[in-house]
């Protein structure tokens, strides 16, 4: 088990930061995590199980934005280019989920 402590010092990085990201994850279900001295955060399951793909969904920064708080463009060709835009980054994203889920955290663990 490792502390939010110990992943921030050893990632250069703020505690806060380190425990906002591996609560995400452990929303996903890829780690646990204990309360306590001897407490602190491990994987849900085995490495091998794990994919770079259920890292990048679980952490929800998405290449494609979504829709939902744009304002529609009041001209029809620049919501066309936006929309041919967007439909072309989304089929970027599902390409690369696609080759994330090829490869297991255990695989890149040693890199």
């Amino acid at each position: 088990m490792r502390t939010s402590a110990d992943i921030a010092e050893h990632a250069g990085t703020n505690p806060v930061v380190v425990r906002r990201v591996l609560g995400r994850l452990r929303e996903a279900g890829l780690l646990t995590s204990e309360k306590g001295h001897a407490g602190g955060w491990q994987l849900a399951r085995a490495p091998e199980k794990i994919t770079l793909a259920d890292v990048y969904l679980a952490l929800d920064e998405r290449i494609v934005a979504s829709d939902e708080n744009s304002d529609a463009p009041s001209c029809s060709v620049e919501h066309a280019l936006h929309k041919r835009v967007a439909a072309v980054l989304e089929d970027v994203e599902n390409s690369l989920v696609q080759k994330l889920n090829e490869t297991s955290i255990s695989e890149v663990r040693g890199s």
